[in-house]
């Protein structure tokens, strides 16, 4: 009697043992997707950010013609185009992100940024308009005052400007376009004092003391400030110094500043000495 018993708990354990291998199974299964999503998430960041933009934009496009419903991968392949600096690109694949229906109001304003790389103002300012006013952030509020710049509404320019260096502990990018600003609508004191504060945010702003050079020469002060630069740094500052000084009609003082330039390169600086021999020759004729 017992043993049709037996077989019957036999055969019970027999589909218990398959279920415990089917339920182990899934959950290894799983475990492995876990980990493969982790990996792909540190893969994508690592892509965004220390690899050649081509590159990532190569992996970021396979990517999505793999899983083309992932946002996340659409925004990689956005950034990448950005950093690639293909921006026709960029701009159509920012906007598949901001009609994707799990799309964000930052979303929108990364396709607004590449709308204005790829020199289109309009439809940027139209993107931007759109967006809640809630949504503050450096990037829109810098966005904002560029768009403001391409206007020359320069109290809406100003306004945003200081709004965006607000809401950043590293403004001094957003404090070397404001004072860019200034110097085009010629308020070369106030483009002076902006430059020298992105300066003194981020010493290696090269292009901050370029255009702080600009200034000052602007207003015929012809001497460089003190700043944190190398010896082609300077060489570079006194040649762009001269340039500026020329062109206001003191030549005396500009050849005296291309001299000091090519004297004070580490190497031929070349710009500096087709400069002088041009100056040279219109002087002479």
């Amino acid at each position: 009697m017992r043993h049709p018993i037996l077989v019957s708990l036999c055969v019970a354990g027999a589909f218990a043992l398959s279920a415990c291998d089917k339920s182990t199974g899934n959950d290894v299964d799983r475990a492995f997707q876990d980990i493969n999503v982790v990996d792909e998430t540190n893969l994508n960041d690592v892509m965004l950010t220390a690899s050649d933009p081509n590159e990532a934009v190569a992996y970021f496009q396979r990517a999505v013609g793999e899983k083309p419903d992932r946002i996340d991968l659409l925004r990689g392949l956005g950034k990448s185009l950005v950093r690639a600096k293909r921006n026709t690109e960029a701009v159509a694949t920012w906007t598949k992100v901001s009609d994707h229906k799990e799309a964000t109001d930052e979303d929108r304003v990364d396709l607004a940024d590449a709308l204005i790389r790829n020199n289109e103002w309009e439809r940027a300012d139209t993107m931007l308009d759109a967006i809640p006013p809630t949504h503050e952030t450096f990037k829109r509020y810098r966005l904002e005052a560029m768009i403001a710049d391409s206007n020359q509404d320069w109290k809406k320019s100003d306004s945003f400007y200081e709004t965006a260096v607000g809401l950043t502990t590293q403004p001094a990018s957003v404090m070397n376009n404001w004072g860019y600003s200034k110097l085009t609508r010629g308020d070369f004191a106030g483009a002076e004092r902006l430059f020298t504060d992105a300066v003194r945010q981020d010493p290696a702003l090269f292009t901050a003391k370029n255009n702080l050079v600009l200034a000052r020469g602007a207003q015929r002060n012809y001497s460089l400030p003190v700043l944190p630069v190398s010896q082609s740094e300077r060489a570079q500052l006194l040649y762009t110094l001269g340039l500026s000084a020329i062109k206001q009609g003191d030549t005396a003082i500009g050849e005296g500043l291309l001299r000091d330039a090519i004297e004070t390169h580490p190497q031929h600086f070349e710009d500096a000495v087709r400069s002088l021999r041009a100056l040279e020759t219109n002087v002479a004729s």
